[in-house]
C-alpha cells in the first residue's frame, strides 16, 4: 500500500515563497485582467512576506529560494519603498489648509467618534463619503462647520463637504455610469482660487463593478483636466496606487499623491489589519503640496481618516 507522506515545514515555507512570487511578478501585468489590479493592491503584504521568506531560505540555505525571494523583494520594494523617501519641497506662504477625509461607513452607528476626531484635528474641511440619511442628519448639528453641503444617499455613494471657511462655489456632478454625486468646491487661499474634487466609485469586485469604477474614474480625469489652476482630487477612489486604471488616473491628469514622502498610508481594511491598502487618496496638482499627511484615529468604520495639510509651490517663473 503506497502512502502519501504530509508535506514538510520545508515544503510548505517553498510553497509560500513560489505563490508570493508568482503574485509579486504576474500582477505587474494589471492592466489584463481585473483579477491580476486586484491582488496588485497588496504590495506591502508581498514585501513584508517576502522579506521574512528570505531570511528563513538564507537559515534553511536553500539558495534557490533565497535567490527568486530577493528578486521578489526587490520589485516589491520598487513599489513601496519610494513613497516613503522625503521629498525636498519648500513652500510658498506659511498659510496651511488642513483637509480630513473619511468614509464613515453607511452602516457605522458611532457617529460620537467621527465628531471626537474633528474636535481633535480641527480641519478647515472635511470631505465625508457613504453618507446616508442617519449621518446626513447628525452633520447638520455640527455647528464649527457653517459651510457645508451634504448628499445623503440610500446606498454606498452618499457625500458631504464640511467647511469652517467660505466656499466660493461648491456644485454636484453625477458622475457615469450610475450618476453617483461627485462634489466640486471652490475656496482661494493666499488670493489663490483652490478647487476641490471628492468623488467616491464602486470598489471593482465584479466585472460590472470594476468597469463602472474604471468609467467615473476616466470622467473625473476629463472633469479635472478641464479646470484650470490649482486642483485636489479626494476620496475613496477604490484602487491603491500600483493599479492600472490608478497610473492612468494620475498620468492623464498631472496630479501627484501627497502620499509621496510621508509612505503608504493604508486606509482600508480596519478589520483586518495586515490586509489593510491605501484606497482612500488625495491628489493635488503641481500649485500645491503637502505639509503632513497621515492616518487619523479610528471611527468605528472598515476605513481609516486622512489628514492633511496643503501649502501652496513657489509661483513658477519663466
Amino acid at each position: 500500500m503506497n502512502s502519501t507522506s504530509p508535506p514538510t515545514y520545508g515544503g510548505l515555507i517553498q510553497a509560500a515563497g513560489f505563490l508570493t512570487a508568482l503574485f509579486s511578478f504576474a500582477t505587474v501585468l494589471n492592466s489584463y485582467h481585473r483579477h491580476l489590479e486586484l491582488f496588485s493592491h497588496f504590495r506591502i503584504q508581498y514585501l513584508v512576506v517576502a522579506s521574512i521568506l528570505l531570511l528563513l531560505f538564507l537559515v534553511m540555505r536553500r539558495r534557490k529560494y533565497a535567490v527568486l525571494m530577493l528578486a521578489t523583494v526587490a520589485l516589491n520594494g520598487w513599489f513601496v519603498v519610494p513613497w516613503h523617501l522625503p521629498l525636498d519641497q519648500v513652500p510658498h506662504t506659511d498659510i496651511r489648509i488642513k483637509l480630513v477625509l473619511a468614509n464613515v461607513h453607511a452602516e457605522n452607528k458611532d457617529h460620537f467618534a467621527l465628531q471626537a476626531l474633528l474636535a481633535t484635528e480641527q480641519p478647515d474641511i472635511v470631505f465625508l463619503q457613504e453618507i446616508n440619511t442617519g449621518w446626513g442628519a447628525t452633520l447638520e448639528t455640527l455647528d464649527a462647520y457653517p459651510h457645508r453641503h451634504i448628499i445623503p444617499r440610500y446606498d454606498f455613494f452618499g457625500i458631504a463637504v464640511l467647511s469652517r471657511i467660505p466656499l466660493d462655489s461648491i456644485e454636484t456632478v453625477a458622475s457615469p455610469p450610475h450618476g453617483f454625486p461627485t462634489l466640486v468646491a471652490r475656496i482661494t487661499l493666499d488670493n489663490t482660487p483652490i478647487t476641490l474634487i471628492s468623488t467616491h466609485p464602486m470598489p471593482p469586485l465584479t466585472t460590472p463593478t470594476y468597469d463602472a469604477r474604471n468609467t467615473q474614474l476616466a470622467s473625473i480625469a476629463e472633469l479635472v483636466n478641464n479646470v484650470r489652476g490649482a486642483r485636489v482630487l479626494i476620496g475613496d477612489l477604490n484602487t491603491a496606487m500600483w493599479g492600472e486604471h490608478y497610473r492612468q488616473l494620475v498620468d492623464s491628469t498631472g496630479l501627484r499623491n501627497v502620499r509621496e514622502g510621508f509612505g503608504t498610508l493604508p486606509t482600508w481594511p480596519t478589520f483586518m489589519p495586515f490586509a489593510m491598502i491605501p484606497i482612500d487618496h488625495c491628489l493635488v496638482s503641481k500649485e500645491l503640496l503637502a505639509g503632513d499627511v497621515r492616518r487619523g484615529a479610528g471611527i468605528g468604520s472598515d476605513h481609516r481618516p486622512l489628514v492633511l495639510t496643503l501649502q501652496l509651490t513657489p509661483p513658477t517663473t519663466l
